[in-house]
Formats: structure tokens, C-alpha cells, sequence
């Protein structure tokens, strides 16, 4: 076979040959246009029969002679050998699909579920169905990451996705509006009935949302106020800005967004299902029965007698109190931490070497107490900026953890007037070294709570009181607004919160955030990259290889 029948023939096996593995392809996943495989087929066979049908003679002398039957041997064992390939391949390919294996080289592992989803997707006692209402176009950015999911525990996660065009009976049975099938929604169902429908479509959001239908919210978080503490409620400047024209109306936020406050902060509790309310001590007799625990944000105003006394009875009967002091603040809450055994220092800590930025008053700390439920899961560093130190008693190191500590270069700096005066902060004789103590947490002995409660401090003689939970920083812009999500932060006070309220299995570490843009595909241009990338490109490379054969085989005969 020569000529033009050559060449017609080594199309058509190119083209055979793409239109089987386009085949293959479509079994294993369904994204290729049958009008594809069937045009390859066709034009592969008609191809070889012009082929064979113009070589007839050339064929019948070749077979004829000795020299065929043993291309016939060859030629025999070369098929069985590409057969056998293929089917090599082909099991390959079942096996992949039905034993998935994930990988994720991003730097900080965003396309893998936090330890806080895998944790609850694992403990769930209840089926949960995912429904997605998006257009087959909108689909998947959203779909990689339900797949997720579904994917770390199929037994109980079913992932469905529906065109909103294709079933408008479901859309009217579960109410969804026009707005909201506009932009996307996603419905989270357990089979006990409870269901939640979102149009946020982050890790975050969706695992929120999770939290919501399996955690029962009955604990409440205090957070007082009176004392020009870190505000958590709205004020003037937290109004939502008029709508733009053709946007739907902002609502008014439901917490502080000012960059000092902590409304972001009351904010990842209600994520985690807890209440948050404020809490002004000076009207009330006692701390609410109801509290799981009381958070001190920032003080910088005196408490009354009456209101520390009634701290102290709250401790005393098994309480549980967060308190966030800054260097230098004008608060007269010291005495009642001491009576603990916690002294906060008169210093501010120094770090030129792990600090943000080159500021070396907001340095980094990433040694954490490996053995705290706090901080166990903790890896990377937490920030703070403008942070004191704080020690505990030598008698009451049994009774406390040291959660957090600065860098080994770092110190704290305790002639803080000269530091003001001259305007840098030297190590000196007097300054504390490295690494530098800056957050605790304990359950104190009721004797330190009555040492310093006065003759208000009695604990209820008719019921034992239970252990006391304490945890206190010597910071609180760790936690604010603007600094919340910086690093690990936000994992730092909501596991603080965790383990004071007894939720201790809710402590993780939660969703990471990309450090990198990201480029998302419409359905059709992610089908035409399909297309292109397997099946175009690879035949014109196979046809143009046939070509530049054909004519090097045609000029040396």
C-alpha cells in the first residue's frame, strides 16, 4: 500500500483511534458531545474501506506471497498488545473512580475541608441531603467544593444539583424566590426535617450553616459592657450605607463594624450557635444564670464593688470569664485576677525579630501549650498588637496553663516612661525575657475566688460549687475587627470561648482563606478547555504526524 491510499489509511486509523478513546472517555465522564464520537468513527471507517478498496490489488499480491504471513504474525501479536493496553487502561481507569484519592498543593490547603468540617461531617447522625440550585453554567465553582462534602463521608451526605429551570415545582414547594435562584442557593436538609438555605457559598458559610442544624443554640456568651470596653452592638457609624441603584437595600449589621470593636468577634459565636448579649453588670444583682460564660473586652473605667462582687460569685459557683486587658489600662480589675494568682505586667512586649511588618511592639506568637484543648490544634502564629504579659503565681501552676508566648528574641518592656521619653525600648535589667507569657487559662481553687470577694464571696452552702474556668490576655485588639482575621486569631478566642462554655469537642481550627487569586471557568469555557486540551489538540498532532510521515515515506520511494 502506497500513495494516496497510504495516507488515507493512516487518517483513518487516527481517527478510529480517537473516536474509541473519545468513547472511553465519555463512559468514565460524561462531557463529551456524541456528535464528536460518532463523526470520528464514521470518517475513521470510511477512511480505511477508500483505503482498502484502492490497494485491492497491491493487498491480494502481498497476500499471496511468504512475506505476508509473517506481517500477519507480527501484525497479530501488535493488535493483541494494543488490545490487551487497552483493556490494561481501561481497568486503570474503573479502578481511579472507584477509589478517589485527593490531593491539595495549594500553600495553605485551601481546597481541603478544616479539621472543624471533617469533624463535623464526621460525627453526623442524620442523613443530610446538599441541594444546589444553580444554572449548569454557574455550577462549578460551587460543585468542587460541595464534592467535598459529600466525599468526606458519603454514607451520610448526598449532594444533589438541580437546574431551577428544569423543576419549578421543587423551586414554589420549598419557596425559593426569583432574587435568590438569581445568584444561587444551596439547601442543607436533615432527614429529621430541620433545614437551612444560604446564598453565601464559602467553606465557612456552608459549615456555619451545618453547625446551625446539628447544635442546639441554649448557651448564651455575655459580653460587658459599661467600662469603655470593646463595643459588640452598632452604634451611628455602623449604619448601612444607601443602596446603589439597582441593588437590593443593605441591612443594617447585626454587630459593631467599626476597626476597634469586636463585632466580628460576637459574630464567629453566633457561627458557632452560641447567644451573644451585652451585659451591663452595674444594673444587675448577679451575672445571669443562663451564662455560659462572661467576657471582659478591653476595659479601660473602673467597676463598681458591687459589680467585681458579683464576678466573684459568678466564679465561685462554677462561672466562666474571658477577660482581655490592654497594657496600661485603667481598670481596677487586678486585684481580682491576682486573687488567682494571674498578675498582668506593667509592660509592653518588645519583638524586633518576629514582628509584623518591622513593628516591634505587634509581634508574632506561635509557641503554644501543646497539651491546652485551646491551643493543641494550633500550628500557625496568632498577632497582637500591643500586648503586656501576663504571669501567673508559682502556686497555682497546677491550676493554670500558659496558653500563648512571644518569640525567644522578644522581652518586656517595663520602663515604659523612659521608652515614651526617649521613644525606644532597650533591654534592660528590669525587663522580663523571652519567650513572654501573654495569655492563660486555668480552673483556679475556689479559696483564691474568696480571697478576694469579700463578704459578698460566699458560694451557695446548698449545692458544691463547681471548678471555675478562666482565661486571660493581655490584649484585646488581638480579637478586634481588624485584627480577627489575621492568621489564627479568630481560632484562638473562639476556642477560648469553646473551652470556657464546656463545648470542647467544638474546638478546631476552621476554614483557611486563599492566599491567591483565582480564575473560575463558566460550564461552557470549562467544556471548551475539555475539548481543546483532549480531543482537538491530540488529533491534530496524531493527522499532522500521519501528513509529515506520509510525504517523508512518498519522497524516498
Amino acid at each position: 500500500m502506497t500513495g494516496l491510499p497510504l495516507l488515507l489509511a493512516g487518517l483513518g486509523v487516527v481517527a478510529l483511534g480517537f473516536g474509541l478513546l473519545t468513547a472511553l472517555l465519555a463512559v468514565l465522564q460524561p462531557f463529551t458531545d456524541p456528535v464528536w464520537i460518532v463523526g470520528n468513527l464514521a470518517v475513521g471507517l470510511v477512511l480505511l474501506v477508500a483505503s482498502v478498496f484502492m490497494s485491492l490489488d497491491t493487498l491480494r499480491e502481498r497476500l499471496q506471497s511468504g512475506a505476508s504471513r509473517r506481517v500477519g504474525r507480527y501484525g497479530t501479536s501488535a493488535i493483541l498488545q494494543a488490545v490487551f493496553g487497552i483493556v490494561l487502561l481501561g481497568l486503570v481507569a474503573f479502578l481511579s473512580v472507584r477509589h478517589v484519592e485527593r490531593f491539595d498543593v495549594s500553600e495553605s490547603k485551601v481546597h481541603t475541608l478544616s479539621d472543624q468540617t471533617k469533624s463535623l461531617l464526621a460525627g453526623l447522625d442524620r442523613d443530610l441531603q446538599i441541594t444546589a440550585f444553580f444554572a449548569e453554567s454557574e455550577a462549578p465553582p460551587i460543585r468542587d467544593l460541595l464534592d467535598r462534602y459529600a466525599f468526606e463521608n458519603p454514607e451520610r451526605v448526598e449532594l444533589a444539583f438541580v437546574e431551577p429551570n428544569d423543576a419549578p415545582g421543587l423551586v414554589e414547594e420549598l419557596g425559593l424566590g426569583t432574587e435568590e435562584l438569581s445568584r444561587g442557593v444551596v439547601r442543607l436538609s436533615l432527614s429529621s426535617g430541620e433545614a437551612i438555605t444560604l446564598t453565601d457559598f464559602t467553606e465557612s458559610a456552608v459549615t456555619n450553616a451545618l453547625l446551625k442544624l446539628v447544635k442546639s443554640k441554649d448557651k448564651t456568651i455575655y459580653f460587658v459592657t459599661g467600662h469603655n470596653e470593646r463595643r459588640i452592638e452598632p452604634g451611628p457609624e455602623d449604619e448601612a450605607e444607601p443602596p446603589m441603584p439597582g441593588h437590593p437595600p443593605q441591612r443594617k449589621s447585626d454587630f459593631a463594624i467599626g476597626p476597634d470593636t469586636w463585632g466580628r468577634a460576637a459574630e464567629a459565636l453566633v457561627n458557632e450557635t452560641y447567644r451573644v448579649e451585652p451585659l451591663l453588670l452595674a444594673t444587675q444583682a448577679d451575672v445571669p444564670a443562663d451564662a455560659a460564660a462572661v467576657v471582659i473586652a478591653g476595659p479601660t473605667r473602673p467597676f463598681f464593688d458591687g459589680e467585681i462582687a458579683a464576678l466573684t460569685r459568678y466564679l465561685e459557683r462554677g462561672g466562666a470569664l474571658f477577660v482581655a486587658i490592654d497594657p496600661r489600662a485603667q481598670t481596677n480589675l487586678y486585684a481580682l485576677l491576682a486573687g488567682f494568682g494571674v498578675r498582668l505586667g506593667d509592660d509592653v512586649v518588645v519583638d524586633r525579630a518576629l514582628a509584623i511588618f518591622g513593628q516591634a511592639t505587634t509581634p508574632l506568637a506561635a509557641i503554644y501549650d501543646p497539651n491546652h484543648a485551646i491551643t493543641r490544634v494550633l500550628q500557625e502564629p496568632t498577632l497582637f498588637p500591643m500586648v503586656r504579659s501576663v504571669e501567673l503565681d508559682p502556686a497555682v501552676a497546677d491550676d493554670f496553663s500558659v496558653l500563648v508566648r512571644t518569640g525567644e528574641d522578644s522581652w518586656a518592656e517595663r520602663d515604659l516612661d523612659v521608652w515614651r521619653t526617649s521613644g525606644r525600648a532597650e533591654l534592660g535589667p528590669n525587663d522580663l525575657l523571652g519567650p513572654v507569657p501573654i495569655a492563660v487559662a486555668g480552673t483556679p481553687r475556689l479559696a483564691h475566688a474568696a480571697s478576694s470577694g469579700g463578704e459578698d464571696g460566699g458560694a451557695d452552702a446548698a449545692s458544691p460549687p463547681q471548678s471555675p474556668r478562666l482565661v486571660v490576655f493581655g490584649d484585646s485588639d488581638f480579637a478586634t475587627n481588624q485584627a480577627i482575621d489575621d492568621l489564627r486569631n479568630r481560632d484562638l478566642f473562639v476556642n477560648s470561648i469553646n473551652w470556657l462554655a464546656g463545648e470542647v469537642e467544638s474546638i478546631t481550627v476552621r476554614p483557611n482563606v486563599s492566599r491567591a487569586s483565582t480564575f473560575q471557568m463558566s460550564q461552557d469555557e470549562f467544556r471548551f478547555l475539555q475539548y481543546v486540551s483532549l480531543l482537538v489538540v491530540p488529533e491534530a498532532i496524531a493527522v499532522v504526524g500521519v501528513l509529515v510521515w506520509w510525504s517523508r515515506r512518498r519522497a524516498s520511494a
